[in-house]
């Protein structure tokens, strides 16, 4: 056999591996309104950018009939590629091979490319479609699963880690997308659960289908497992392209900076967006829309706790982290999901090198029984916890109320903020003015010949005294107060005062985070 037979045998045996488990099988994947691995690399990476990796590892196992049976790729295709120009490693689970199931090998090349990916200080995202750990394969394929694991938390904060799920993910195999960054659905054809609806049944006698007990809709709105969700797989990957463009390659990296047109960082319309009135609801995203670069915000789990908005987006070009109120949602205040779901974020932007923005309106921190048993105390420290132990910039502008602890745990100068803003609206108190006067003036109010009359009064005469910024300003505990059209000029400065910030911490393992 002379070379040029060895190069063309080489060719077959590529064609072989991305052909994975056959037509048919690819067909039925596209019949359930899916991708196969390697088309959704092609709309992951840029065009003509991806290498692939260990193309020929297949599995080892003779037991339960698998000596008979071949399996490219071993049911995962793993290598490198680009997306927007910047360098990314990846695995992609082939349903069309042993329906994507987790062997030896299998876990060996998603191991092999994770060690890659940090050593090179790039983010890795895990295109997930698999019916869980090999059953024929024993106790290995769960060795594998550890392995996987444990390399998702050692480069947990060192590089960016994207799981997209575009298929089942079903017991232990859903704990290493749970450890990463960011996860990813698809509506309809991605699900998440620890045990499947056949066992729940067996087990509780609870009947649910898999799309109800782990589909997009559930891990975006009740568990909060999951950040994003999109209707189509392609909807999905270009999402995780966009939100690449946010982050760093690594958390020795600043993010990347994109160009932007010249404007008027002069923003008018921000006097008419918040209502005088302090009970009033109103949008906060309209004041992010107003403050950021043009149609820069990407929020984060939008429909998870949306008492509390999360996201990135772009001032002058430069990536910041943004965490917001949401008055139109319980009044703005914190509950235990808004407090997971602000902490995870700010520790998510500490980690790389994202400057903090928070945009306070806070009545609370939200009470109730159920609130309390559930563990609001450990939850809301958790809040507490992350802004202190961030070392980025971190700004804080008070657009209306901050209440009580809650004003404290977002951001406040006591627990590290940089730089704190105040509207001249903003009313800074251990609590509202309406339960203040009730308290502190209950027996001048009750002996009252007009009660009602004196109540106002009284809370007129505590909002004058305690209830405004310049209290707060006059103790330093509020940098400026400053005119709500000037806001986006304030942040442009301050981040710019703020760019080469360095701040230590006293040497420790790590804390010990309330979890």
């Amino acid at each position: 056999m002379d070379i040029y037979e060895r190069i063309n045998e080489l060719y077959d045996r590529r064609r072989e591996v991305e052909l994975g488990g056959g037509d048919e099988r690819i067909d039925k994947q596209h019949e359930k309104g899916k991708l196969t691995a390697r088309e959704r690399i092609d709309l992951l990476v840029d065009k003509g950018t991806f290498v692939e990796l260990n193309p020929f590892i297949e599995h080892r196992t003779n037991d339960f009939g698998m000596d008979g049976q071949k399996g490219p790729g071993d049911g995962v295709v793993t290598g490198y590629g680009k997306v927007n120009g910047r360098p990314i490693y990846l695995f992609s689970q082939d349903f069309t091979v042993f329906g994507g199931a987790l062997g030896e090998m299998h876990a060996k090349k998603i191991a092999t490319v994770m060690d890659l990916a940090a050593k090179n200080g790039t983010p890795f995202v895990g295109l997930n479609d698999s019916g869980g750990a090999r059953i024929q394969e024993g106790v290995v394929s769960l060795d594998g699963y550890g392995h996987i694991f444990y390399r998702n938390s050692v480069y947990s904060g060192v590089i960016p880690q994207i799981s997209v799920i575009m298929g089942p993910c079903a017991g232990g195999a859903v704990y290493s997308p749970a450890i990463t960054d960011f996860v990813f659905m698809v509506e309809k054809t991605s699900q998440m659960f620890i045990t499947g609806p056949k066992v729940i049944e067996t087990v509780t006698g609870e009947k649910i289908s898999a799309e109800d007990l782990g589909g997009a809709n559930v891990h975006n709105t009740i568990s909060g497992n999951a950040h994003f969700r999109a209707k189509t797989e392609e909807e999905v990957l270009h999402q995780v392209r966009k939100l690449l463009s946010y982050l760093p390659q690594n958390n020795q990296e600043r993010p990347p900076v994109a160009a932007v047109e010249e404007s008027d960082d002069y923003r008018p319309d921000l006097t008419d967006v918040i209502p005088f009135d302090a009970v009033r609801p109103y949008d906060v995203r309209v004041v992010i829309e107003q403050v950021v670069d043009h149609d820069s915000f990407l929020e984060i789990q939008k429909d998870f706790a949306r008492n509390i908005v999360v996201g990135f987006a772009r001032i002058k070009g430069e990536t910041v982290g943004l965490v917001c109120n949401q008055p139109k949602v319980m009044a703005g205040g914190l509950d235990i999901d808004s407090s997971d779901k602000a902490a995870r974020f700010i520790r998510t932007c500490d980690s790389f090198n994202i400057p903090i923005i928070t945009f306070e309106d806070v009545t609370g921190f939200f009470p109730g029984v159920k609130q309390e048993h559930g563990g609001i105390i450990r939850h809301g420290a958790k809040i507490l916890y992350a802004y202190s132990e961030a070392t980025v910039p971190k700004l804080t502008v008070i657009l209306r109320k901050a209440y009580g602890g809650a004003y404290v745990a977002l951001n406040s100068k006591s627990i590290g903020a940089d730089l704190v803003f105040a509207w001249p609206n903003a009313e800074i108190a251990v609590m509202g003015p309406q339960g203040a006067a009730n308290i502190i003036f209950a027996k001048e109010i009750q002996n009252s010949e007009n009660p009602e009359q004196t109540r106002q009064q009284k809370i007129e005469e505590y909002r004058d005294k305690f209830a405004n910024p310049y209290v707060a300003a006059a103790r330093g505990m509020v940098d400026d107060v400053i005119d709500p059209r000037e806001t986006r000029i304030k942040i442009i400065q301050a981040l710019e005062m703020l760019r080469h910030k360095k701040e230590t911490r006293p040497y420790k393992k790590h804390g010990n985070i309330p979890l």
